[in-house]
């Protein structure tokens, strides 16, 4: 891929992950939001294209194995790596984190007031996460892996293949909702700043607030720039040779 204004962010960000640090620090969304040029991400956050250009060119000469890895993987093996790493992720963290700002509500409450709503929204996005995982392991991982075995054997009816896009869409919308959710949870924790007043317990819950923001923004960026476009194509090309 040629490197230049009109390169697509979330292209970008599929080479070599690294390159996600840079658009975040210019306030770009490259998993969400990623399906927009350079140029046109920059007009719209205020950013110099130019600059970002080079920043982004020392980061591609570099190599990056786990962006590697991962593009190469067949699409059923990359829905088992997603489920693996960051469905399991999400179950064992959140927990976790639940625990913590509850307890700090208890204990700071009354002079953070925003950390109710932090609660809040944390929770929310515990319950639309748990039911959005769930929808993909039973339902669209499954037709994924069914699609392979189709590719596999070479014969099958068309009337076991359906309409991949709607349920992509509906998951690229609830990641969405998760994106603007953690946008909200991050202006009211002040970048995940502790207070002065802020014990051990706020410092942990804060920087384990930021490690799950980080790790559900490559979990949707591998879904939305790499899985779905695969499955997508997957599914046109198997559609296609049964119609020749």
């Amino acid at each position: 891929m040629e490197l230049n204004e009109n390169a697509i962010v979330g292209e970008v960000v599929k080479l070599n992950y690294r390159a996600a640090e840079i658009f975040e620090k210019e306030g770009i969304d490259f998993c969400c939001g990623g399906n927009i040029s350079i140029v046109d991400a920059c007009n719209k956050e205020g950013a110099d294209s130019s600059k970002l250009l080079n920043k982004l060119q020392q980061v591609l000469g570099s190599d990056d194995p786990d962006s590697k890895y991962i593009n190469q993987l067949a699409i059923d093996l990359l829905a088992d790596y997603v489920v693996q790493r960051h469905h399991s992720y999400v179950s064992e963290k959140s927990v976790f984190i639940q625990q913590k700002l509850a307890k700090l509500c208890e204990v700071h409450g009354n002079h953070h007031p925003e950390l109710f709503e932090i609660k809040e929204l944390f929770d929310g996005a515990v319950g639309n996460l748990t039911a959005h995982m769930k929808k993909e392991e039973l339902i669209l991982f499954p037709y994924i892996k069914k699609m392979i075995a189709f590719q596999k054997q070479g014969s099958f009816e068309t009337s076991a293949l359906g309409n991949i896009l709607d349920p992509i869409n509906v998951m690229m919308a609830e990641h969405d909702v998760e994106g603007e959710r953690f946008r909200k949870l991050r202006q009211l924790s002040n970048n995940y700043l502790t207070p002065d007043d802020g014990c051990g317990t706020y410092e942990v819950t804060n920087r384990a607030l930021e490690d799950f923001e980080k790790d559900l923004h490559r979990h949707i960026h591998i879904e939305n720039n790499i899985l779905f476009p695969k499955a997508l194509k997957l599914e046109s090309e198997l559609l296609n040779t049964k119609g020749a």
